[in-house]
């Protein structure tokens, strides 16, 4: 008999509550541990993190916990979180999620404000198969360092971490496997600094990696979005030296999967509970509110006045891509304003130069902006859109609707070398959508507001339910 045996691992990532597939990755899942288990083999499920996304309307009603339902019922048995946990959710949103959880949250560089490490979460486990084998498991998350102070958090750069941790499992683990949410570039890099990792489990970037990479000995694998991919590692181990002798990986397409019976179920039901629990009156409008992503338009204009008065900015500007339809007489429901604006974008309010100001909106008329299909920074919509202001007024030279010819602020002219604060979306004060306003400093971000917030504040100043009920 080979002394050699298998240690089989599954892992998701980032499904971001992309529920179409998800029954058909957990029936592939379980298909396989009833193999392995049928075999004598040993077999582990992991999560990577953004599991949860408020875009779903399960997401936004339970706050995760319906997410953290479906994790459960699949088989979970260690998990990391994501950005969309880490800084989408409120901090006590965040400190309840897990609280049912029946698997174990790896997640070490991670800290509250006082320098504790959350109590619904271990820096790492050490799990052991029936021959003797130990395994290390240790978690990491991408640190966005502005958003998640903001929440209340302290989070760790995780090469400062990971260093005295990885001694300590290495120490009392056969064989070491990472569940990192910090993206493929880093993981490669990890990879070439950390030599005591067998494996690591990766997502945040979205790659799909039909079959695993090795770098630096160290088997770095990852499965898309969605799932519809489900990762596959095979760590083949010798029993009595307990050296790893052999690892391979891949991104099993399972979009031809049966569904889970079970986890249909359990979606539907989810579904109607956060039917029920968004079905809350927040407005009601005389009239109906039209979108325009081309053309001027009261709602967006609405909704950036709503921005500039939270916010208490001088000026504001929104895209009005973020609201994703038109808005009805009668009833707004919390399901309404999370159906037409789901993106997890916070407001931001940022210090800038007349100069960059200008060129910004100039940028903003021009057809590439207006028609750019985004992907990515939170932005759940079609196009970006066409800018709508606060405080900001333009015109524009000759013929073209494009050619932006004065800029006004509060009805006086723009001096370029005076300092602004504007209120606009976090999404573009990073990345190379406008690099000026990514550029300029200080911000502030409100957390964990989103712009649906704002939207919700402006709709019940605008609508108050009072004005409809005889009150």
């Amino acid at each position: 008999m080979s002394s050699v045996i298998p240690i089989n691992l599954y892992h998701t990532n980032d499904l971001h509550s992309d529920l179409n597939q998800w029954p058909s990755a957990v029936n592939y899942i379980k298909k396989r541990r009833e193999f392995h288990t049928r075999k004598n083999e040993t077999s582990f499920y992991f999560d990577l993190g953004d599991h949860a996304d408020l875009v779903h309307p399960i997401t936004e009603a339970t706050k995760g916990k319906g997410n953290v339902e479906l994790m459960n019922e699949a088989g979970v048995q260690h998990a990391t979180i994501g950005n969309n946990e880490g800084i989408t959710l409120k901090k006590e949103e965040l400190q309840s999620l897990y609280e049912n959880a029946t698997f174990k949250v790896l997640l070490a560089n991670l800290f509250d404000d006082k320098g504790d490490m959350p109590d619904w979460a271990l820096p790492y486990d050490i799990v052991e198969t029936k021959e003797g084998i130990k395994i290390g498991l240790l978690g990491v998350t991408i640190p966005f360092y502005p958003f998640y102070k903001g929440l209340g958090w302290d989070i760790k750069d995780p090469y400062e971490v990971l260093p005295s941790i990885l001694r300590e499992v290495r120490a009392k683990a056969d064989v070491v496997v990472l569940l990192s949410h910090l993206g493929y570039p880093q993981d490669e890099e990890i990879a070439r600094q950390f030599n005591e990792i067998d494996v690591i489990l990766g997502a945040h970037t979205h790659h799909l990696l039909k079959s695993s990479v090795l770098v630096n000995d160290t088997l770095i694998a990852q499965c898309g979005k969605s799932s519809y991919y489900v990762g596959r590692v095979e760590i083949w181990v010798d029993k009595e030296s307990k050296k790893v002798m052999k690892k391979t990986g891949s991104a099993v397409d399972v979009s031809r999967e049966r569904p889970s019976a079970e986890t249909v179920s359990l979606v539907q039901q989810l579904r109607q509970e956060a039917e029920e629990a968004l079905d809350e009156t927040v407005a009601v409008l005389p009239e109906s509110l039209s979108i325009s992503w081309s053309e001027p338009s009261f709602f967006a204009d609405m909704l950036t006045e709503g921005l500039r008065h939270w916010c208490k900015a001088d000026i504001a500007m929104l895209n009005s891509g973020l609201i994703l339809e038109p808005l009805v007489p009668g009833r707004v429901t919390k399901k309404d304003i999370h159906r037409i604006c789901p993106h997890p974008i916070n407001p931001c309010v940022v210090q800038v130069k007349g100069s960059v100001l200008k060129e910004t909106i100039a940028a903003a008329f021009t057809e590439k902006m207006i028609d750019l299909p985004l992907k990515g920074f939170g932005f759940r919509g079609h196009q970006l859109g066409r800018m709508a202001f606060s405080g900001i007024e333009a015109t524009f030279g000759g013929n073209s609707k494009e050619s932006v010819r004065e800029v006004f602020i509060h009805g006086k002219p723009i001096i370029l070398d005076e300092t602004y604060e504007l209120a606009t979306a976090d999404m573009f004060t990073f990345g190379s959508l406008y690099p000026g306003l990514a550029q300029s400093a200080p911000k502030k971000y409100f957390m964990p507001e989103t712009i649906r917030d704002i939207l919700t504040y402006i709709l019940k100043k605008y609508y108050p339910i009072s004005s409809h009920t005889g009150n």
